[in-house]
């Protein structure tokens, strides 16, 4: 039987979600103004962000007033429920600024430190995937898996690049050395999608070093609940130093390759 805090859980993740999305489409303005920059002038934060992250937090705090909240726009508090939302309005923002279609809203619950829900809304796509904890991944309804796993010379791999030029440099040697060992790679400019692309079968595996909690919390669960493996160096779960997601037989072959090209540091 559900959990029924974990179907709470979900159910307000999901409006959220659906909510967040539908200011960000309907209310884009043509002339969508910089609020702030982040690490580097090419990175913004648009205002557009700053409100949907708003909007998901007094949503979310109106239902739960103790729960605790982790968002990319500032938004930190511990709470003293046990569940702790982790969120990114924007997962995409570049993407979002420029009228790509790779963006979505990213939200995740945790209990006692352990993500139990994720939901990553991509209203471009008209998609919504989402997990709970040990019931499976879907989309829209459907519940998806992984794609079985080709050797890695033909395996599809996404990854992303960061916004400071010193790690940039780094990354695109990673990828250099990488891109002769498999397929061909992807670069999405939303990790939160690629993590549930990886889940959904639309790639085989995917890594970038340098993300925050927010923008891999809800995909990570995705992932995982759609049968592949996710971590971080060998031995460690995801963090900011790498994360990676793959299906089982790429994953092997994958993690300790982007250990050995040093994919885990400058």
């Amino acid at each position: 039987m559900a959990d029924p805090l974990h179907r709470e859980l979900l159910g307000l993740a999901l409006e959220a979600a659906r909510r967040a999305g539908a200011l960000l489409s309907e209310g884009r303005p043509a002339d969508l103004g910089v609020a702030a920059t982040k690490s580097s002038p090419v990175d913004v934060v648009t205002e557009m962000d700053i409100a949907s992250e708003k909007l998901i937090t007094g949503f979310l705090a109106d239902h739960r007033p103790e729960d605790g909240f982790l968002g990319e726009e500032g938004a930190s508090s511990e709470g003293g429920s046990g569940v702790r939302w982790v969120i990114d309005p924007i997962d995409g923002t570049v993407n979002y600024l420029y009228g790509q279609p790779a963006w979505a809203v990213s939200i995740a619950a945790e209990h006692r430190g352990e993500t139990v829900v994720g939901v990553v809304h991509v209203p471009p796509r008209g998609e919504t995937y989402h997990a709970v904890l040990g019931e499976g991944a879907w989309l829209n309804g459907r519940r998806v898996r992984c794609r079985p796993s080709p050797p890695l010379g033909q395996a599809l791999i996404g990854t992303g690049f960061n916004y400071v030029a010193e790690r940039r440099g780094a990354q695109a040697e990673v990828a250099r050395r990488l891109l002769p060992e498999v397929r061909d790679i992807r670069r999405s400019g939303s990790a939160a999608i690629d993590l549930c692309d990886v889940g959904g079968g639309r790639l085989d595996g995917f890594y970038e070093r340098g993300l925050h909690p927010w923008d891999f919390a809800a995909g990570d669960l995705v992932a995982r609940e759609a049968g592949a493996l996710t971590g971080g160096r060998p031995g460690s779960p995801p963090t900011g130093e790498l994360t990676v997601a793959a299906s089982p037989g790429v994953f092997g072959a994958l993690q300790p390759l982007l250990e050995e090209l040093g994919a885990w540091h400058d």
